[in-house]
């Protein structure tokens, strides 16, 4: 399997910042097999986009829907926050958050067919 540069982590935190900054993270084997839910040896993107909903989800502490400030201390810095908050109302909606991650899938997908490996 070739290696599969990624924005996402195992671990929640790791994966919304490495998507906020916008930096590559490369996944290891382990990773890749939590995320690939139908064992096809390939991330698909609608396997990554329910690994990043669930994540968003978890941080969502307060459950209305959007991450402040508060809910990703330690997780972000403010420059990813404000990067990730595309509207700039001082929070980041699942909407916001989907975007910005499913942006990094495409440019993580090199060969363009929807799936990582």
């Amino acid at each position: 399997m070739k290696r599969v540069v990624l924005l996402t982590g195992f671990v929640f935190f790791t994966a919304i910042a490495a998507a906020a900054q916008n930096q590559p993270v490369a996944m290891n084997q382990g990773q890749m097999d939590r995320l690939d839910r139908d064992k096809n040896g390939a991330i698909d993107r609608s396997e990554y986009q329910a690994f990043m909903t669930s994540a968003f989800t978890s941080l969502d502490k307060n459950k209305d829907g959007s991450l402040n400030s508060d809910e990703v201390v330690g997780v972000l810095t403010v420059q990813q926050f404000s990067a990730t908050d595309a509207n700039g109302d001082g929070k980041v909606s699942q909407s916001e958050f989907l975007n910005r991650v499913m942006a990094d899938f495409k440019t993580a997908d090199r060969g363009g067919d929807g799936s990582l490996q």
